[in-house]
């Protein structure tokens, strides 16, 4: 066992007798060591509870014969972080998250690991660490948050907070309106009830199958989840004793599967920055035009918000996961899991409940998946925008660039009614380099769709957007504008034609004209000086690359 580095031989006594310190006994040293990665924090809402989770992953690892160990993972909720400073820690949270678990792993000798996690960054931060090591790993996801309720309808945290500013801007509610949403919306514990980025990955996870089936969508302090984590603590002995690492279930095959699962959801476009990440890790080679590939043979089948009415909870009583992955069999390929069952296997014992939630593949809600990579003049290496949650009507859109610079002067000038239909809003130097951190332009995005403006504005940036982005917001532009990418060289009145379907993203402006702003432009001077930020600047790729360290 790995564990052996720490506890076996005649020089390991002082080992030895600082693992007796931690209070296990000498009958208990032969057991696998088994590290419970836990993130659970009181910042967190998707978080909150693990606590609990955290006691039936024990139970489940000591009933199945190994000897467990619980140490803390950071953890921040993008929610909270959003629109301030704290959005610039977010992405670069998650290379800390796979340095954190791989130093705390590989010093203390453990055979393998219980990933417990939720939120946006803090399971790929963990995947990527599982991936990067090779070692027997089962990601526990503490699960979706219920919906809010007011007034007789279903609440969301994007919908009605996030979008209800901008509704309060506009005179649609009014203060006391705003203030029973916030309230209400976020009713417990659990990650944010549609399909945003917690809970893509979720999904996505246990169809790598790095997850038991039903992880993905078995609703946070439900029995459910805590049988998951028992037989999550149970299933990992098990996984070591077979000598499964992570890297024989994060195949190619799983990597093509969550692609898939993907876009039959429609998910939030970070998943396309993880999934690089990940497969990064664990040695295995995806191009972003892989996705794309993808994404225009797997049809769209599932509609939860921000792009439709349905919530996680939804998906969940209508089959979950195994059942979106019965009607995508034929576009699966088989692959281990780490319930010992093959996916196909699941898939093929699954169902579905309800037929509108998780539709067939002959009634789909497009014949393409949720996502698209664009390319054009003003993304060279790649864009990326979540078609799912587009409309009709906006899907081919030209109109004229305002440009800023940052985020909150963007988010000023939407609030202060600046923008007007047929703008496009270009938001730069917000990449991984530039921002740095590349920040999630939620704000921006859900003032515009409060303020009525998603049928007649589009967002471009070099940033992120949030999973609960809705309307035609095009992210991730490579090269960032602090690189000299083209995004750096737009200026306020050029136009700007954006063709989904075809998958263009095109500045209209002349290449001469191009070339004679490329020659007068020099490289802005970094924003951040000192710190964690400063090093992340330093070393991060492009978001083409996943945005991971350069080696």
């Amino acid at each position: 066992m790995r564990s052996d580095v720490v506890k076996k031989g005649i020089g390991r006594a002082p080992n030895r007798a600082l693992l007796y310190a931690t209070g296990i006994g000498p009958d208990q040293m032969g057991k696998p060591f088994i590290g419970i990665a836990s993130s659970f924090s009181d910042l967190v809402p998707g978080h909150i509870g693990m606590r609990e989770l955290e006691r039936f992953i024990e139970k489940g690892v000591h009933s199945g014969g190994g000897y467990s160990f619980i140490f803390g993972v950071p953890a921040i909720c993008d929610g909270i972080a959003m629109g301030h400073k704290g959005m610039h820690y977010s992405l670069p949270s998650r290379e800390l998250i796979a340095d954190a678990i791989e130093s705390v792993t590989i010093a203390h000798g453990l055979d393998g690991l219980v990933l417990l996690t939720d939120c946006d960054k803090i399971t790929p931060g963990m995947l990527m660490a599982a991936a990067r090591m090779d070692i027997p790993s089962i990601v526990v996801t503490a699960g979706p948050m219920v919906s809010g309720r007011y007034r007789g309808r279903k609440l969301s945290l994007v919908r009605d907070t996030f979008e209800a500013v901008g509704r309060y801007q506009r005179g649609e509610i009014d203060r006391q309106e705003l203030e029973d949403l916030e309230l209400n919306a976020c009713p417990g514990t659990g990650a944010c009830q549609g399909l945003y980025t917690a809970n893509t990955m979720a999904c996505l996870t246990e169809a790598m199958g790095l997850s038991l089936p039903e992880s993905g969508s078995s609703l946070a302090s439900s029995s459910k989840k805590r049988r998951i984590a028992f037989s999550s603590g149970v299933r990992i002995v098990e996984l070591i004793r077979k000598g499964l690492g992570a890297r024989k279930i994060l195949t190619k095959a799983a990597f093509d599967n969550a692609i898939v699962m993907d876009m039959a959801l429609g998910g939030s476009t970070n998943s396309i920055l993880h999934l690089l990440a990940i497969a990064e890790e664990a040695g295995v080679k995806l191009p972003l035009k892989r996705f794309d590939e993808l994404s225009r043979r797997t049809p769209h089948l599932v509609r939860l918000r921000p792009a439709g009415e349905y919530m996680m909870e939804d998906l969940e009583y209508a089959g979950g996961i195994p059942g979106v992955l019965t009607r995508l069999k034929a576009l699966l390929k088989d692959n281990p899991t780490v319930s010992g069952m093959s996916l196909l296997k699941i898939a093929r014992e699954a169902s579905v409940v309800d037929e509108d939630v998780i539709r067939p593949l002959n009634r789909p809600h497009s014949k393409q998946g949720g996502i698209a990579i664009l390319k054009g003049n003003l993304a060279l290496e790649g864009a990326v925008v979540k078609q799912s949650a587009v409309s009709k009507k906006m899907m081919r859109f030209e109109g004229r660039a305002r440009v800023f610079n940052s985020e909150e002067s963007s988010i000023r000038a939407i609030m202060q009614g600046k923008i007007q239909k047929g703008d496009v809003v270009v938001v730069r130097y917000e990449g991984p380099k530039g921002g740095p951190g590349m920040r999630e332009m939620l704000s921006p995005t859900a003032t515009i769709t409060g303020m009525g403006l998603a049928e007649s504005v589009a967002l471009l940036t070099d940033g992120r957007f949030s999973g609960g982005t809705r309307g035609p917001c095009i992210g991730h532009i490579s090269p960032e504008a602090a690189e000299g990418g083209p995004i750096a060289l737009v200026k306020d009145g050029d136009r700007i034609k954006l063709d989904i379907p075809r998958r263009n993203i095109t500045l209209m402006v002349d290449n001469p004209e191009i070339n004679r702003r490329r020659a007068k432009w020099r490289p802005p001077e970094p924003k951040v000086k000192e710190g964690y930020l400063e090093r992340y600047a330093r070393m991060v790729s492009s978001a083409s690359h996943g945005a991971v360290f350069k080696s």
